[in-house]
């Protein structure tokens, strides 16, 4: 990690003073044990105690954080609900942790335009609950909604099991105000379908919290479907899951989910939950389908006989809102329920063709053998973006080096067969070597220009999500290039 708590070039005492001029002392925090619940984010691996917390509570009080601490050159990470698994708000030595936690207000509710005004510290389902009596609802929706918030989707562009139909974030955002490196109030996109110039809303999705920090949200809202029922497909075979999944949007119909879950994550989230899955099954597909009830009724009989050829040995329908509702608390508590079953666990996130599924997974359960590490698969499989969860014990000398090296193998491999190294969790710390592999050296110099055009100092997150192009020679002298198959690459230390 980057400088020291006690780092002679940062003032600590100074600054605490300049930030005590607009904030109160519960706002600011910097001794050593209150610092501690801030140390990592879901990337629990990897931790760093701050410089100094700061919690302001609107965003006049972002914009003063982030004058004064331009001024005195000190770098700042945001940090919203720390639900993210790359290491995102990973915090700094010398710098500034920024919470947004207490921006958690619901602004505005427009029914008739069907948008919801929102603070980044609101949490992803509160807003659907919220608009719920309007009969509208927020689509993306990732497992960790429940806790997760708005500003951690912006900045990572989360998607969720039904992105499928309904799109990630960045499909279902119409206006951000952020607030500059400079501590500058702007506003990007707006109410209307569109804006003139640049499409800056677009860049800033997604951009990790490195180019600005998002004070204010408006969110476009959707009219809750006439009806929405879940098939469960039951398969004895991985390969036939997978290669069902392009065989239904082939057939020219789009899911509003479509989750793929391998035996061993079933069975994890069936001890956890009793959801009823098929506990002897090989895989398991979830595939939802919303809208008018006419249309809900041709599509089941479609897909139901379109999972019956593709090799599924039972498919169920969900018979009720309750069961339906089952159905999806099995998927989104799988994550926790692998928790229960290994002391460790690795959740990667890469993104491949519907069509290389099968090839993907079967090359993955090889590199499970190879690098002596289980892996369960629970993942987006209508778009295609992976979950590997990788079981480790990290009280094991070893153990968390080879499960990151086996992780970088499947984002690798993720590369080699046309996709991407991450599909909604970001890159973080977690992935930087493997933007190596993606990008060259010409195009990571862009994302860099780009990055300086907003923030010359890089004090916004700095060095994540971007590598120097130093760093990626010494990881390629490393051995971590496409060119070079897994097969070549030993498990071990």
């Amino acid at each position: 990690m980057a400088g020291s708590v006690d780092n002679p070039k940062i003032d600590k005492p100074g600054l605490v003073r300049a930030l005590g001029r607009f904030l109160s002392a519960g706002q600011i925090i910097h001794e050593t044990e209150a610092l501690r619940p801030y140390e990592c984010d879901g990337l629990s691996a990897y931790r760093q105690l701050p410089l100094l917390v700061v919690l302001p509570e609107n965003a006049e009080q972002v914009r003063q954080v982030m004058q004064c601490c331009h001024q005195r050159g000190v770098p700042v990470v945001a940090r919203g609900a720390a639900t993210g698994l790359s290491g995102g708000a990973l915090p700094l030595a010398d710098g500034v942790l920024l919470s947004l936690a207490r921006l958690n207000s619901i602004l505005d509710i427009d029914p008739l335009a069907r948008t919801a005004r929102v603070q980044p510290g609101v949490r992803n389902l509160a807003i659907s609950e919220a608009v719920a009596e309007h009969g509208l609802y927020y689509a993306p929706d990732p497992s960790s909604q429940i806790a997760c918030t708005i500003g951690g989707n912006v900045a990572e562009n989360s998607g969720g099991v039904h992105c499928l139909k309904y799109g990630l974030t960045v499909h279902n955002v119409l206006e951000l105000k952020v607030v500059t490196a400079e501590g500058e109030l702007i506003t990007l996109g707006g109410a209307a379908l569109d804006s003139p110039g640049y499409d800056l809303l677009a860049l800033m999705i997604g951009s990790e919290g490195m180019l600005g920090i998002v004070v204010e949200v408006l969110v476009k809202l959707l009219p809750t479907p006439q009806r929405a029922q879940v098939l469960l497909a039951a398969f004895d075979d991985v390969s036939k899951a997978a290669n069902a999944v392009g065989d239904v949007i082939a057939a020219g119909i789009i899911p509003a989910g479509l989750e793929m879950m391998d035996g061993l994550a079933i069975r994890a989230a069936e001890d956890f939950v009793q959801a009823g899955y098929p506990v002897e099954a090989e895989a398991m597909l979830l595939c939802e389908l919303d809208g008018a009830n006419e249309e809900v009724s041709a599509q089941l009989a479609r897909v139901r006989q379109q999972l019956l050829d593709s090799g599924a040995i039972e498919v169920r329908t969900a018979q009720d809102e309750a069961q339906r509702a089952l159905f999806w608390k099995g998927r989104k508590s799988a994550f926790p329920a692998v928790g229960r079953i290994s002391p460790d666990y690795y959740c990667m996130d890469g993104t491949v063709p519907r069509k290389r599924l099968a090839e993907v997974l079967l090359e993955t359960s090889r590199l499970s053998q190879q690098f002596q590490l289980p892996v369960a698969n629970v993942f987006h499989a209508g778009d295609g973006n992976l979950h590997p969860l990788i079981l480790y014990d990290a009280n094991q000398p070893g153990e968390l080096k080879r499960a990151e090296d086996l992780g970088a193998a499947i984002l690798e491999l993720c590369v080699r067969v046309g996709g991407t190294i991450t599909g909604e969790h970001g890159v973080g710390h977690e992935k930087i070597h493997q933007m190596c592999v993606q990008f060259s050296a010409v195009e990571l110099e862009q994302f860099h220009a780009l990055k300086r055009a907003f923030d010359p100092q890089s004090l916004l997150n700095p060095g994540k999500a971007i590598p120097q192009p130093k760093r990626c020679s010494e990881y390629k002298a490393l051995g971590g290039d496409t060119l070079i198959p897994p097969s070549a690459r030993t498990g071990g230390e």
